[in-house]
């Protein structure tokens, strides 16, 4: 197993973090998963055993379950892992009960360390933007919770660009701890992290944590042109995070995944992880897994290497359009782009020759 700095903080991270959000399976989020306490553990050693020292949830994911079965699976050994966690969603129905004001994140994050029987938390998310609340009275309670060592890290998820710049600016002018991390969507199937939060990650200095690298299973292999989709699953046409757009394009990067993996004996969800590992700015990649198998399939994607020939047929049939401004700079600007201005797009670093 690597590890890898987050971001510009001197933490490093495996590159493949254990997600927890199956874990307990409650509500709306046992489409993900619903891991008892026993089969938690298992995954938990498996994890630990392949170097993974990351473990990823969410206050919210379960409504507080999963937090609570991950807090007892790691009893006794909280010291092999680093626990990552998230606020902003809401936790009930009270007027308060969500968001990102001072109020909800510190009381949010107290109900997260009983829940996790622990006294600190090592990474704390905000899980989306509140515009509703000044950033100033968010950024000054999170850097509270970390003078007070409730918190070692912050990081934010699900941000635009603008959002996260403006973040890591009143941090600096107010001299509050900044975002050390991001937690995005990335795949080959929904590429558009490249036009605004790569480029932010490279020039910023913030690291990438990757949720869902598999797009929902549809980068797995599993779900094929023409083919039923595997008994238990959901329907694609019912998919809506991330969304398929195109469906006919989705088809087409899986007949190149299943076709790379077939020629190294590997699956397809290990190309696809793999292919994801060799992006600049990735620190990990958040894999959750319903099985021990499943779980043991993404980890070995930390040792596969993919050819610059592999590349370019995975970069090729996933390319996204350059949207404005993007497509002017290839036409009049690409003999004064700096380094971060092409993170990575294929399209605008061709441009450049």
């Amino acid at each position: 197993m690597e590890y890898r700095y987050l971001g510009r903080s001197g933490l490093k991270v495996s590159t493949i973090t254990l997600g927890a959000m199956m874990f307990g399976g409650k509500g709306f989020f046992a489409y993900a998963g619903s891991t008892g306490l026993d089969e938690a553990k298992r995954l938990l050693d498996v994890a630990f055993d392949h170097g993974v020292n990351l473990v990823d949830t969410a206050n919210v994911y379960s409504y507080g379950a999963s937090e609570e079965m991950l807090g007892k699976a790691l009893k006794g050994r909280r010291d092999r892992t680093l626990v990552a966690t998230k606020v902003r969603m809401g936790m009930a129905d009270g007027p308060n009960d969500g968001g990102l004001s001072r109020h909800h994140i510190i009381a949010q994050c107290e109900a997260s360390l009983r829940r996790l029987g622990t006294d600190h938390i090592d990474l704390y998310q905000v899980h989306e933007w509140d515009g509703q609340v000044p950033l100033e009275e968010t950024l000054e309670a999170l850097d509270s919770l970390v003078r007070s060592g409730k918190v070692r890290y912050i990081g934010s998820s699900n941000y635009a660009g603008w959002q996260l710049m403006k973040a890591l600016g009143v941090s600096e002018r107010k001299g509050y701890q900044p975002f050390v991390s991001q937690q995005i969507h990335y795949t080959l199937q929904a590429r558009e992290a490249e036009y605004e939060l790569l480029p932010i990650a490279e020039d910023a200095g913030v690291g990438v944590l990757v949720w869902s690298p598999l797009a929902g299973g549809l980068l797995s292999g599993k779900y094929r042109r023409g083919q039923p989709a595997p008994e238990g699953s959901r329907k694609l046409a019912e998919w809506n995070e991330p969304p398929v757009r195109d469906e006919g394009a989705l088809y087409d990067i899986v007949d190149e995944l299943v076709s790379i993996g077939d020629s190294r004996g590997i699956s397809a969800a290990q190309v696809s992880l793999a292919w994801l590992l060799r992006r600049p700015g990735m620190s990990s990649l958040v894999v959750g897994a319903k099985t021990e198998q499943q779980l043991l399939d993404n980890l070995a994607a930390a040792d596969v290497t993919l050819t610059e020939e592999e590349c370019d047929r995975l970069d090729k049939v996933s390319a996204p359009p350059l949207i404005y401004p993007y497509w002017h700079h290839a036409k009049s600007a690409s003999d004064r782009l700096g380094p971060h201005d092409i993170v990575p797009n294929e399209a605008l670093r061709n441009s450049r020759g």
